[in-house]
């Protein structure tokens, strides 16, 4: 029986841990090979690319700081030259700074600005250069977050961040429509990983309370999503955001002073 996305190729940003490896190891689990995306963990990204190749398709590892339109288009350059072409494109990568809005320095919301924002924009448009020139088009999935319409208080430039995200994300689903191409957002709620463990002394027993679901998300929950908008089912949807949060950003009683 065929892999619902088999012979397809992938290219996940920030994919060494937490939410993008379980999206590139999700995406290999349908039969995507998959460009792993690094910007410093190369341990991370070989450890998923182990996990990709365990399940019987080829993986890369690609360093670039996707901030960088060089490094980035590099990456671009060595995944091409790897698997010809590229059917699939996550932005994953992404930074935070925890700091009240009047302390934020300008070299830290430049910082997450150009990862979060600009990154999405640089491989976007690189993925779809190249998607546009062959047949069937091609799948791009942003990465957002409950702060896409949520005010998160110290965390103005993630949240001005993914806000921008999910405005790119409309724009570019029209822009790029003629070449079907589409483009979709999937924003995460609670989502337990190495970094959301380590901002609260109890993660789970903090946000399942609050989830109307019951529990925390994991990065497996997000990489389904993905892959239903990379697969068939998602063909006739583009510009929308999913949010994969348990009902968490629907609770009307969802504290506002909180961090997720």
């Amino acid at each position: 029986m065929a892999l619902p996305l088999e012979s397809k190729i992938a290219l996940v940003t920030g994919a060494s841990k937490g939410i993008g490896r379980g999206i590139a190891v999700e995406l290999a689990r349908c039969g995507c090979d998959v460009t792993v995306n690094y910007n410093g963990d190369r341990a991370g990204a070989e450890a998923t690319a182990a996990e990709i190749r365990a399940l019987g398709c080829k993986a890369i590892v690609a360093q670039a700081d996707v901030a960088s339109a060089a490094e980035t288009a590099r990456m671009f350059d060595e995944a091409l030259a790897a698997f010809a072409r590229l059917d699939i494109l996550v932005n994953n990568a992404g930074t935070q700074v925890w700091k009240p809005l009047v302390d934020l320095e300008e070299a830290e919301w430049d910082r997450v600005i150009a990862t979060n924002l600009k990154g999405c924009f640089l491989c976007t448009q690189l993925a779809a250069r190249h998607m546009r020139q062959h047949i069937g088009g091609g799948r791009i999935v942003n990465i957002g977050s409950g702060c896409n319409k949520m005010p998160f208080p110290n965390l103005a430039a993630y949240t001005a961040s993914k806000g921008g995200i999910e405005m790119f994300t409309k724009v570019a689903a029209v822009e790029l429509g003629a070449y079907g191409i589409t483009v979709n957002c999937v924003a995460p709620g609670a989502i337990e990983i190495e970094r959301t463990r380590n901002e609260a002394a109890d993660y789970v027993g903090t946000w399942a309370p609050l989830t109307p679901l019951g529990r925390v998300g994991q990065p497996l929950d997000v990489a389904r999503a993905v892959a239903f908008f990379a697969g068939e089912a998602g063909d006739f949807i583009t510009g929308q955001t999913l949010w994969v949060d348990g009902g968490l950003f629907t609770h009307p009683a969802w504290p506002y002073s909180s961090r997720p």
